[in-house]
């Protein structure tokens, strides 16, 4: 099944921001977690996820992919579903 797709603008342009990283590996794991949630943020989640976007996208999956520790400024964030998000897709099948 298909995800629901946003309907207001930010949403969308959140999902496009997620969506359209620079690379095909940020794509699939910062856009898959978007994809998933960005219907079912609450409003005041909005800021923090367009603030997690304007991170740079290497810096970005370098602390996702456990290369180099993540700002303590991202602890209990959106940050941390993107992180959950990964380990869901390494774990073997």
């Amino acid at each position: 099944m298909a995800p629901i797709q946003p309907t207001d603008p930010r949403r969308k342009r959140i999902l496009y921001r997620a969506t359209h990283r620079g690379t095909k590996e940020s794509d699939a794991i910062i856009g898959g977690f978007f994809t998933e949630v960005v219907t079912g943020l609450p409003d005041d989640k909005l800021d923090e996820a367009d603030a997690l976007l304007d991170e740079a996208d290497l810096d970005l999956m370098d602390w996702v992919m456990g290369r180099q520790p993540a700002p303590e400024r991202l602890r209990n964030t959106l940050f941390d579903g993107v992180l959950a998000y990964y380990q869901r897709l390494a774990q073997p099948r």
